[in-house]
């Protein structure tokens, strides 16, 4: 079955980084748009960035743009997020999800505090 694996969240002071990663299992991850998105305390679940399967298109959401990039590798079926500049509104669960499909991890916890 689909499966979805994200790691690397974790606690940043505000202007860290961090690299987020999704494995990806279970399906033809190359033929698959991947997407991240975050849900942060008390707000609804919000899409974050696209991209598309031979990693040629990326989109972000206007509030990521020029800070977070999305990549990935399809030969280790996984797809990443490398978050520049952390501000406190970044602290979230991240979800990784397969294109458009019911298909999600489980989310991984990245908060930014100082």
């Amino acid at each position: 079955q689909v499966q979805l694996v994200e790691s690397g969240g974790g606690l940043v002071q505000p202007g860290g980084s961090l690299r987020l990663s999704c494995v990806a299992s279970g399906f033809t991850f190359s033929i698959d748009a991947m997407r991240w998105y975050r849900q942060a305390p008390g707000k609804e679940r919000e899409w974050v960035a696209f991209i598309s399967t031979n990693g040629g298109i990326t989109n972000y959401a206007n509030s990521v743009k020029g800070r977070f990039t999305i990549s990935r590798d399809n030969a280790k079926n996984t797809v990443n997020l490398q978050m520049n500049s952390l501000k406190l509104d970044d602290t979230a669960v991240y979800y990784c999800r397969r294109g458009l499909t019911s298909d999600w991890g489980q989310g991984t916890q990245v908060t930014v505090s100082s």
